[in-house]
């Protein structure tokens, strides 16, 4: 099954951070690392890396996987708006989907061309636990496009890719979307630059098989 080449990483949304990376830990039996605070927005998240099935390793940056939700250590007045829709979380899901593509400005020229409403261009950054500063662009909207099966676009310029710390591995063995019209939405995925997407009938998700130490789990 292929998973795109372009693929930056998974977002698995959860409406308790602390009980979502409990629970995911003892599903896969590897322990997600604290990745940082989005300070301000008020999510933090936790991060494995993934390697794959298939993929060849020609010494860029691979994947992972983001376990994101509200932080307990930030002060979220009820009625806010997370990033990525946490807020509207009731239960642990894979959200939504992140693609690098090699020339970002370009790419969101290009969607735009096609189509494709991949919102405006917005600067990211948080800070690592050593306190290494991340910083990054990527396409956002208020509303997550096709309820976040469509990918967001992301470029993390001078920044070291996530994937690159020392974090546990899981193999991700399959990963596709769902949808109800796959021959028109593999249109919307080609117009955003990842083609080479899965892209099967079903009820509009994401799914993503993961391997580990306990075998393979699917989110």
């Amino acid at each position: 099954m292929a998973i795109p080449q372009i693929l930056d990483h998974l977002v698995y949304e959860v409406p308790d951070l602390e009980a979502g990376v409990a629970a995911f830990a003892e599903r896969t039996g590897v322990t997600p690392v604290f990745g940082g605070r989005h300070v301000g927005l008020g999510t933090a998240n936790y991060l494995v890396r993934l390697e794959p099935q298939g993929w060849v390793d020609e010494g860029r940056p691979r994947t992972y996987l983001e376990i994101l939700g509200p932080d307990p250590e930030q002060v979220i007045p009820a009625g806010t708006a997370l990033p990525l829709g946490v807020h509207t979380v009731t239960e642990p899901v894979l959200r939504t989907w992140a693609v690098r593509p090699q020339d970002f400005d370009a790419a969101v020229q290009a969607a735009a061309d096609s189509g494709a409403d991949v919102g405006e261009v917005r600067d990211m950054s948080r800070r690592d636990p050593e306190g290494t500063l991340l910083e990054w662009r990527l396409t956002s909207r208020e509303e997550l496009p096709h309820d976040g099966l469509q990918p967001f676009l992301i470029d993390w310029q001078q920044t070291r890719h996530p994937s690159q710390a020392d974090l546990p591995v899981l193999t991700l063995e399959s990963f596709e979307v769902l949808v109800p019209e796959p021959e028109d939405f593999a249109a919307v995925l080609a117009a955003v630059g990842a083609p080479d997407t899965e892209v099967a009938q079903g009820d509009g998700l994401l799914r993503a098989v993961l391997a580990g130490p306990t075998g393979s789990v699917e989110l």
